[in-house]
């Protein structure tokens, strides 16, 4: 199964980043193998719209879920609309983190986790 995490590194042993649409990577797991690809948010520093953006790179990369500490509202209902399923409130090592999910101990958001516009100013 292919995910995403959002992530402060661009390996494995990175932290979950705390925000989506402003991490500085999403890292692209294949869960079965571990092969990963990271790949950096072009959205980092867009003045707006950058959950939109972050969700639109992501939803092209064809993953199942994406795994991230915090999500807005409008990054939500985009990877909502394109059939991906959000996981929120993770945090800790990105490799322990796919461990979690493998072994079913993550389950599934049913609503953004915070207000538009967390983490512009961080």
């Amino acid at each position: 199964m292919k995910i995403c995490i959002s992530a402060d590194d661009k390996n494995i042993e990175a932290s979950v980043d705390e925000r989506f649409g402003r991490c500085k990577y999403f890292l692209i797991i294949e869960t079965e193998t571990m092969d990963f690809d990271a790949i950096s948010n072009e959205s980092l520093m867009a003045s707006g719209g950058a959950g939109i953006q972050a969700a639109q790179s992501v939803a092209n990369q064809n993953v199942e879920y994406v795994l991230t500490k915090n999500i807005g509202p409008n990054a939500f209902r985009t990877l909502e609309a394109a059939g991906i399923k959000v996981i929120s409130g993770i945090d800790g090592n990105v490799k322990d983190v796919i461990e979690k999910f493998k072994t079913g101990n993550l389950k599934e958001t049913n609503n953004p986790s915070v207000n538009s516009h967390f983490g512009m100013n961080k």
